[in-house]
């Protein structure tokens, strides 16, 4: 198979979709790879690194989508690339379609086929090609809403871990999968208060053994958030339903009783967000300010940090890349469940039902 590895060319995005070792071992199944023409320079990859592994380096985008029948990416194409994508072309990348319908509609009019990291789902429930990500973007919430917690960034004014004599920061994280499990444990690491709230008492209880003895657990509901606002300083959204749209857990009303200069960090923005404020950002425009609050909604986040986050990714991703890879999309899905729970689009069809729900769309059975 042919396969292409565009140079990302979201805001700020320097994850590139595999590192040379990925694509070293594509090569060694025998496929063909064509590498974009700087694509691996932002998470620290020269071109001479893939050409060393056996791929092709191609100088623009538009070379790359005409070269190969599947297309390996970091996150969801955007305007300038949807020309680029023909019928019965496989693209294997973060989508995200719930919260988009421009991008949604854009996929189904291509004919392609979308498998989306996000909806890969095992036997188990567990999302194996988000997890990566969602550890490295959990861990990068606390950090920046640490960062615009100071005041010259807009915040309150507070050290996150306080001093002898004076309080720590309280952070509330809502959502204790992946993402909330690493943003706490950052958070009480670095000496913070912490409250996780989650709806599952599984879950909680799981938190409660294996958390340091400064995050408490907590029954998320409305009335329990709205009782913890008050005093918070950074609430952390990681709430994830797969492949549908988060739920806004803090309403604008709700900011009314929060202190000001308190950040919301909405590591679900990607899915349309946890808080009815948020809106997505940019790294290189990160916040804004609704009712004396600061909003942190970078659509990205682990693209701050892409050497260790293209490394990660590819990790995860490699073995089904090489699967779809050397079985093609359809024999690949037929036979891996978690492949076939990755189908979000189909040559003109949703695939994946949260997708159609959300939009009334015709929804078709992956296996048909």
């Amino acid at each position: 198979m042919k396969i292409g590895i565009p140079k990302e060319i979201k805001n700020n995005e320097n994850r590139v979709g595999m590192t040379p070792a990925g694509v070293a071992e594509l090569v060694r199944h025998g496929h063909t790879v064509a590498v974009q023409h700087t694509a691996g320079i932002g998470s620290g990859f020269a071109d001479s690194e893939y050409e060393a592994v056996g791929a092709t380096i191609l100088p623009g985008i538009a070379d790359v989508y005409a070269f190969a029948d599947m297309i390996v990416k970091v996150k969801e194409p955007i305007e300038p690339e949807y020309e680029l994508i023909r019928h019965g072309q496989t693209l294997f990348t973060y989508f995200h379609l719930a919260c988009d319908r421009p991008l949604t509609d854009a996929m189904l009019k291509s004919g392609a086929v979308c498998i989306a990291y996000e909806t890969v789902q095992t036997a188990d429930g567990a999302l194996p090609l988000l997890v990566p990500m969602s550890e490295v973007a959990g861990r990068m919430a606390t950090i920046n809403g640490a960062y615009y917690l100071q005041k010259t960034k807009g915040g309150m004014g507070k050290l996150l871990c306080g001093v002898p004599g004076v309080k720590p920061a309280k952070v509330l994280v809502l959502g204790g999968g992946t993402v909330g499990q690493a943003a706490a444990r950052v958070a009480a690491g670095m000496g913070a208060n912490v409250v996780i709230a989650d709806v599952s008492l599984k879950r909680l209880r799981e938190l409660s053994i294996s958390m340091p003895s400064n995050v408490d657990t907590l029954y998320s509901s409305a009335h329990n958030i709205i009782r913890e606002l008050p005093d918070t300083d950074i609430v952390i959204g990681s709430v994830l339903i797969p492949g549908d749209k988060t739920p806004h857990l803090i309403t604008r009303d709700m900011l009314k009783i929060m202190q000001p200069g308190s950040v919301l960090v909405d590591v679900a923005i990607d899915q349309g967000g946890c808080f009815e404020t948020s809106r997505p950002t940019t790294h290189s425009e990160p916040v804004y300010e609704v009712d004396g609050i600061v909003h942190y909604a970078v659509a990205n986040i682990p693209g701050a940090v892409p050497n260790t986050s293209t490394i990660a990714l590819t990790n995860a991703t490699l073995r089904y890349a090489v699967e779809l890879a050397d079985k093609g999309w359809q024999r690949a899905c037929r036979e891996d469940a978690a492949l076939r729970a990755g189908l979000n689009v189909v040559e003109g069809k949703i695939a994946y039902k949260a997708v159609a729900d959300v939009f009334g769309l015709e929804y078709v059975e992956p296996e048909l």
